[in-house]
């Protein structure tokens, strides 16, 4: 059986070690002209127009462009505009509801919190007998439209990339970078997506009774190893499907489209644990356009070896939950890579210890920006590799005045509450003693 070409990437392995001091990156190679300053400031939450609930992950983007971010955990979000005068309408999407398309100037600048309804998009029944109910077919078709619904040019991406490791409630690690992505076209098995960090920042904060330094390895690479339909080998190939058993479980509506949700389940006869989880097809084109998915973890002694890379003696590390989300946006026809996002919880138990630590990670990533125009690969010493620690590196870029000009995901805290709340000793890598 196939799998990823980078399998233990996609599960976020983790580095465990004694305390040691973070090794230092080297100076960033790659330049950029400045920003436009010329930007409006839009803030808002996204709520179902009946429960008032927020809207999770929903997809907030300016129609007249390729600018979009998604809501935090609050469904709440913040985008910033460069050319107000050429981008005059968002539009926001949601798995279930209707589009709702918004003119900029109607929503205020900088100011209090814009609240944005979805409706439900119920899905009338005549929008399904005329289709196969099979689910092994729609999955072989959405295969087989592979190459058909998704870029087969090459694209370079902006995105805003997170990653944070709480232990029990408290953060201990954050970090944060925009990067650049050189996405490779999907039809094409020779290239392959790389990452760089342009601007980053972080945090770790290691307590003196603290015995253990977890490490997230992989970074953005590893959270763009959950683009399903780039990285197949798993789940997405007639030989994958033979491990996995499959249910059509509804309709739902997403960006204004009907789409089949397909559960999949490894078999029970299938030994190495895999993966299991929902998969959202569109039915016109069999577009896979969302996956939400995690790990069988019901073989822990198996997890506990692919996820983590090294630990002390005397530890015993269980995963004990393991949730996946990746989402695409369609444009001219072509459905791009627009966001993922990882979850690992795991329990440490130390021999002679009484009571266990938790240990949560969370890597997310959202496009921000993206063109087709004068792309070129990037060199390799510039590229994150899959064995690097994001934490060590993003120091060699960090720049205090950078971040008010790009659009980022809010956290349900800000990251500088964050981090105030871990240790007033302990500051960002790039800012200076003025506190």
């Amino acid at each position: 059986m196939k799998t990823f070409k980078h399998f233990s990437s996609i599960t976020l392995v983790l580095l465990l070690a004694l305390m040691a001091q973070n090794v230092s990156a080297g100076k960033p190679t790659n330049k950029k002209k400045n920003v436009q300053q010329d930007l409006i400031t839009i803030r808002g939450k996204v709520i179902d127009s009946e429960s008032r609930a927020p809207l999770v992950f929903a997809t907030v983007a300016i129609k007249e462009s390729n600018v979009a971010i998604v809501t935090n955990i609050d469904g709440e979000f913040t985008l910033k505009v460069n050319d107000p005068v050429t981008s005059k309408n968002i539009e926001v999407s949601y798995v279930g509801y209707k589009n709702k398309t918004i003119p900029l100037n109607e929503l205020k600048d900088n100011g209090s919190k814009n609240i944005i309804e979805l409706v439900s998009a119920p899905i009338p029944i005549k929008e399904i007998i005329v289709k196969p109910l099979d689910p092994v077919s729609i999955v072989e078709k959405a295969i087989s439209n592979i190459s058909k619904n998704y870029e087969n040019v090459p694209n370079l991406m902006t995105a805003f990339y997170r990653e944070t490791i709480r232990k029990n409630r408290t953060y201990v690690s954050i970090g944060e970078a925009v990067v650049e992505i050189f996405k490779a076209p999907y039809a094409n098995d020779l290239r392959f997506d790389a990452t760089r960090i342009y601007k980053g920042r972080k945090n770790t904060n290691v307590e003196k009774m603290d015995t253990v330094l977890f490490k997230l390895q992989g970074g953005p690479v590893s959270v763009l190893e959950l683009d399903l339909v780039k990285n197949t080998e798993s789940i997405l190939t007639t030989e994958a499907m033979q491990n996995y058993n499959y249910k059509l479980t509804g309709i739902v509506e997403i960006d204004n489209k009907p789409h089949y949700i397909i559960e999949f389940m490894q078999k029970p006869s299938v030994e190495i644990p895999l993966f299991m989880g929902s998969l959202y097809i569109e039915m016109d084109s069999y577009a896979i356009t969302e996956a939400e998915f995690g790990f069988n973890l019901a073989n822990k002694e198996a997890a506990q070896s692919i996820f983590i890379r090294k630990k002390p003696l005397g530890m015993k590390v269980i995963p004990e939950i393991a949730t996946y989300r990746t989402k695409y946006r369609e444009q001219g026809g072509k459905w791009h890579f627009e966001y993922s996002r990882a979850e690992v919880k795991f329990k440490v138990d130390w021999n002679k210890k009484l009571f266990n630590t938790y240990y949560t990670t969370m890597s997310e990533i959202a496009v921000t920006d993206r063109t087709d125009q004068e792309v070129i690969k990037f060199a390799g010493k510039d590229k994150i590799k899959y064995n690097d620690v994001f934490t060590d590196k993003v120091s060699a870029f960090a720049d205090k005045a950078f971040w008010g000009d790009y659009n980022v995901i809010e956290p349900d805290q800000s990251i500088e509450s964050a981090i105030r709340k871990l240790s007033r000793k302990v500051k960002f890598s790039d800012r200076e003693e003025d506190k």
